[in-house]
C-alpha cells in the first residue's frame, strides 16, 4: 500500500487504526462520475479566469477522461492510501499529467468538492427515483382501470366497512406515490445549487466565477453562503426522508398484498417468480417480495435517523462527522430503486380473483350505512336514531345467518315499520358502491374520473422528461 501524507501540517503517517476509521474510499468511490465532472467544470472555469493556462487545462481534461475510462473499465488502482475518491483521482491525475494535475485544486477545498460531488449524486438519484415512481404509478393505474367495477370490501380498523371497487383502492396508492414523486422532484429543484467555489468555508481570494461552473454542471445557480454550504447536508436528509416516506407507502401496500394472498382472503395470487416455497411444507407459496419490502422499510428509517443524529450537534462549518452521510444514503437509494422496480413488476403480473373479492362483500354488512342514510333522507329520522334502527337490523340479519343486503322487504319491516320495500334496492352492495358519487368517492364513474385525472398528469409529466 502506498504511504501518503495528505496534510502539510501533519509530519508523520497516521496510525493504522486512524486510517481504518478515516478512510472513505471503499464507499465514496461511487461518486467518481460526479468528482470527475466537477473537476472538469472547475478546470474550465480556472482556464477562463486566467488562473491556469490553456495547456494545463487541456492536460487536466485529457487526464480526467482517461481516469474515467480506467474506472469504468475496472482498470483503476484504488489505493487505500488515497483515503477517498477525491485524493485517488487527484493522485492518478498527477501521475498522468504531472504539474498540471497539482494545479487543479487551486481555489478549491475538499470541503466544497465533497459537498459538490455528493449533492450532484443525490440530485441525480432524486430524478431517477422519481422516474421509477412514474413507472409504478403507471402500472397501478393500468390495473385500476381494469377493475373500476370490481367490488371490494372497504375497511377501517381492518374490519369490513363499506363497499368500494378495486380500481378505487389501487388509485389511492397511485395518489400516495404521486405525492412521493412530488417530494423527490421538489427536493431536486430546491437543492439545485452549486457548492463549487466555496473552498474550505469562506470562499477564495482567487478571481473565480462560480456561476460559470454552476451552469456547466447543470445547477440553477451557486449557493448563497459558503459557511452554510460546506456543512449543509439537508439535501441528503431530504432524500432519506423522501425514501423513508415512500418505503412506508410501499410497506402499507405490501402488507395488504400479504393479507390478500392468504387463504383467508384469497383476493390475489402472486406470480410464481415473485414467491417462494417452503423447505419442508410442499404446499406453501410464500409472499417473500412484499415481506422483504415491508422489512426494508425499517432499514430506510434507520438511515434517516442515523444522519439526523450525526448532524444534530455539529457547529459550523465542516466537521469530519459528515463523512457518515454517504453510506446510509447509498444504501437507501439502492433499496428504493430495487423496491420500486420489483413492486411494479409484481403488481403488473399478479392475478386478481374478482369473485373472491365480491364474495367477501357479502360479509360484514357493508351497506348498513346506506340504510341509515335512507331513513334520514326519506323518513326524516335523525341520524343517531337511524343509526340505532340499523343496528337492530344488523342483529336481526346475524340471528338469521344473513348479510343485511340479503334481508327482504318483510324482514326489514319487521325490524322497523318505517323501512319501506324500496329500501331493499339501496342495500345492494353494487348500488351502495355507486351511490358514493361525491367528488373523490368510490362510485365507478368517480373512480374513472380519478384515473383519467392521474393519467393526464402522468402524460404531462412524461412529456416534460
Amino acid at each position: 500500500m502506498a504511504k501518503h501524507i495528505a496534510s502539510a501540517r501533519i509530519s508523520t503517517e497516521s496510525s493504522a487504526l486512524l486510517k481504518e476509521l478515516n478512510d472513505s474510499l471503499p464507499f465514496d468511490r461511487e461518486l467518481y462520475r460526479e468528482d470527475i465532472a466537477g473537476s472538469k467544470a472547475h478546470a474550465a472555469m480556472l482556464k477562463e479566469q486566467g488562473i491556469i493556462s490553456p495547456e494545463d487545462y487541456e492536460a487536466i481534461v485529457s487526464g480526467l477522461e482517461r481516469i474515467l475510462g480506467e474506472i469504468e473499465a475496472g482498470e483503476f488502482d484504488f489505493d487505500r492510501g488515497d483515503e477517498d475518491i477525491h485524493m485517488a483521482i487527484e493522485r492518478r491525475l498527477t501521475e498522468l499529467v504531472g504539474e498540471a494535475g497539482k494545479r487543479l485544486h487551486t481555489a478549491r477545498s475538499r470541503n466544497d468538492q465533497v459537498a459538490l460531488d455528493f449533492r450532484m449524486y443525490v440530485l441525480r438519484k432524486d430524478r431517477e427515483i422519481a422516474a421509477l415512481l412514474l413507472d409504478l404509478i403507471e402500472v397501478l393505474l393500468r390495473r385500476a382501470r381494469e377493475h373500476t367495477a370490481t367490488l371490494l370490501p372497504g375497511m377501517t380498523h381492518l374490519q369490513h366497512a363499506q363497499p368500494i371497487n378495486l380500481g378505487y383502492h389501487l388509485t389511492a396508492y397511485a395518489a400516495m406515490f404521486r405525492r412521493d414523486w412530488e417530494r423527490f422532484t421538489d427536493s431536486a429543484r430546491r437543492n439545485n445549487r452549486s457548492p463549487l467555489g466555496c473552498a474550505a468555508l469562506a470562499g477564495t481570494p482567487h478571481p473565480i466565477d462560480r456561476r460559470m461552473s454552476a451552469n456547466a454542471l447543470g445547477f440553477e445557480w451557486p449557493t448563497l453562503n459558503c459557511l452554510d454550504t460546506v456543512s449543509d447536508r439537508d439535501f441528503a436528509l431530504e432524500i432519506l426522508f423522501n425514501i423513508a416516506t415512500m418505503m412506508m407507502h410501499i410497506s402499507r401496500l405490501s402488507e395488504e398484498l400479504i393479507l390478500w394472498s392468504t387463504s383467508e382472503f384469497a383476493f390475489v395470487r402472486l406470480a410464481d417468480e415473485h414467491a417462494t416455497g417452503s423447505s419442508i411444507m410442499p404446499q406453501k407459496k410464500n409472499p417473500d417480495i412484499p415481506e422483504l419490502l415491508r422489512g426494508k422499510t425499517g432499514r430506510a428509517y434507520g438511515n434517516l435517523m442515523a444522519l439526523l443524529t450525526v448532524m444534530k450537534g455539529l457547529p459550523l462549518a465542516y466537521n469530519k462527522d459528515t463523512q457518515e452521510d454517504k453510506e446510509g444514503v447509498f444504501d437507501s437509494v439502492r433499496t428504493a430503486e430495487l423496491s420500486l422496480r420489483v413492486l411494479a413488476e409484481m403488481i403488473d403480473r399478479m392475478e386478481i380473483d374478482t369473485e373472491a373479492m365480491e364474495r367477501a362483500c357479502m360479509r360484514g354488512h357493508l351497506s348498513a350505512t346506506d340504510l341509515a342514510d335512507w331513513l334520514v333522507r326519506e323518513r326524516g329520522i335523525p341520524f343517531r336514531d337511524a343509526y340505532h334502527i340499523v343496528g337492530k337490523a344488523v342483529n336481526f340479519a346475524e340471528e338469521r345467518g344473513k348479510d343485511i343486503s340479503e334481508l327482504g322487504a318483510e324482514e326489514l319491516a319487521e325490524v322497523d315499520a318505517r323501512i319501506a320495500p324500496e329500501a331493499c334496492a339501496i342495500l345492494d352492495n353494487r348500488a351502495s358502491m355507486n351511490a358514493r358519487s361525491s367528488e373523490g368517492g368510490t362510485a365507478t364513474v368517480r373512480t374513472e374520473e380519478q384515473i383519467e385525472t392521474m393519467e393526464k398528469w402522468l402524460s404531462s409529466v412524461r412529456s416534460e422528461e
